[in-house]
């Protein structure tokens, strides 16, 4: 298993960057991304984002709102990203009033793909991820 781990500190209330990153039906069209759908909500939440000419089928596993933390899996093989056996983990940690750290972990088998180039695109997802709620919040 290949694993990516990112960790970022967020100049913004942890509370505030969970409400964006643990919102499962939250995903945006837009750039890469061509279509979103979700069907259910909470543990067991299917979502379908559309994107590079294929569908990512991602099932919400855990949700810990006062942990703060939550995980899904991709549950399609034929996945438009470059692997296969994904599941991921999101934490967030306040650092104190107005930060917090986002620890964002995936283990993967690449696909398709050398190794390097399929943990710089998942790498590429948490960042841009983690960035996009950092803007919203802070600016």
């Amino acid at each position: 298993m290949t694993t990516v781990a990112v960790k970022e500190t967020v100049a913004a209330d942890a509370e505030a960057v969970w409400n964006i990153l643990s919102d499962f039906a939250g995903i945006k069209i837009g750039g890469p991304i061509t279509d979103f759908q979700i069907e259910g909500e909470g543990v067991g939440a299917i979502r379908t984002i559309t994107m590079g000419g294929g569908k990512v089928i991602e099932r919400l596993e855990t949700f810990d709102s006062v942990g703060l933390t939550f995980s899904y899996v991709i549950t399609n093989q034929d996945s438009s990203l470059p692997v296969t056996n994904y599941a991921s983990i999101v934490k967030i940690t306040s650092e104190g009033p107005g930060a917090c750290s986002v620890e964002w972990t995936g283990t993967f088998e690449p696909r398709g793909v050398p190794e390097e180039q399929a943990q710089a695109i998942i790498n590429g997802i948490y960042t841009g991820s983690i960035q996009r709620a950092r803007k919203t919040l802070v600016g």
